[in-house]
């Protein structure tokens, strides 16, 4: 009964992603796009393609169902990227392991942009004051192993942005399922960025007026301007992976398909070599029908897991990936485990 529901949900999912299918017409038009910069080095440097592959914490934003395929009692990662232009990305994340219970998870990622300085009509060349944008993205999450094979989990996501003194708020959901056999064979798939529309407002947006035709010495009336609401970067990803038992070491091929609502499909996938699962080598690649798609590119990584005794552990972990006409990205991941 189980299996007939998920296959059902994966193919209502699959109807619908096709019926909003993004196109290059559509590129640009959403908001909230920090919602899709990726997090966690080891996700990237397999190209993104780990929505049936990712586990642990390290699950919590590219497949929620994954956090729950753990068997650490606490996992906790710290993730940074200098992204495109010089948008510095912090992501900071937690799971807690319950047992048969399920496994809970929080998780903040916030964008950094800098100082940007303040222009006006009068003053084009700056009035010397500056301002820094706030986007943040919090969300809880929770996850359960329903069956030997079979792991759902979910997020719920609290959006802000803040841009001087206007602000934006808004909700949305991640839903994800995963099925692993021990042949080594994994599917996945995930619903994500799911939620209502957002709109900017604030005080900022009011302005003082004279209503047209008024008698001389009319009081200056207050108008505040109505921003256009944007929708959410909803998409829906499928994907696969296999694991090969090579005595000491092992290696792991990934690959998913995406469907976006606001731009074209991606295809990624990567490959892990694994030894004595303390070393890993890591080669990814994500591909998007389009010129000149800024990460139509390839990427590499290396990670190292370090006992500190007893359960704990720690593991670090570096990506670098290609991307073009802006430096390439560079990740940097601490995860601690026990």
């Amino acid at each position: 009964m189980l299996k007939k529901i998920i296959l059902s949900v994966i193919g209502l999912a699959l109807i619908l992603t096709s019926l909003e299918a993004g196109t290059s017409k559509r590129k640009g038009t959403a908001g909230a796009e920090e919602l899709r910069i990726p997090v966690g080095s080891r996700g990237v440097a397999l190209g993104g393609g780990v929505v049936a592959e990712a586990n642990g914490v390290d699950a919590l934003f590219w497949n929620p169902a994954g956090a729950s395929f753990t068997n650490k009692s606490a996992e906790a990662m710290f993730s940074h990227v200098t992204w495109i232009a010089d948008i510095k990305v912090n992501y900071l994340s937690a799971i807690a392991n319950f047992g048969g219970v399920g496994v809970f998870g929080v998780s903040l990622k916030s964008l950094d942009f800098g100082e940007i300085p303040i222009t006006t009509v009068d003053e084009p060349e700056g009035t010397g004051e500056k301002f820094s944008p706030t986007f943040l993205t919090a969300a809880v999450s929770y996850s359960r192993r329903m069956t030997d094979r079979i792991y759902v989990g979910a997020n719920l996501k609290l959006i802000t942005e803040r841009i001087l003194r206007e602000s934006a708020t808004g909700f949305a959901v991640d839903i994800g399922l995963q099925y692993r056999l021990e042949s080594g064979l994994r599917f996945g798939a995930v619903m994500k960025n799911v939620g209502g529309n957002m709109k900017f407002d604030g005080p900022d947006l009011e302005w003082g007026v004279v209503i047209p035709g008024s008698e001389p010495g009319s009081p200056v009336r207050s108008l505040r301007v109505p921003l256009q609401e944007f929708e959410l970067p909803a998409a829906f990803e499928l994907g696969f992976a296999y694991n090969l038992k090579l005595g000491e070491s092992s290696l792991t091929l990934a690959g998913s398909f995406q469907n976006n609502n606001f731009t074209l499909d991606e295809y990624k996938g990567g490959l892990e070599y694994s030894f004595k699962n303390m070393l890993f080598l890591r080669v990814g690649y994500s591909y998007v029908n389009e010129t000149d798609y800024v990460f139509n590119s390839p990427s590499f990584g290396v990670g190292f897991n370090i006992p500190l005794g007893g359960t704990l552990e720690a593991s670090v972990e570096y990506t670098y990936r290609k991307v073009k006409f802006f430096d390439n990205n560079q990740f940097l991941t601490i995860r601690f485990a026990m």
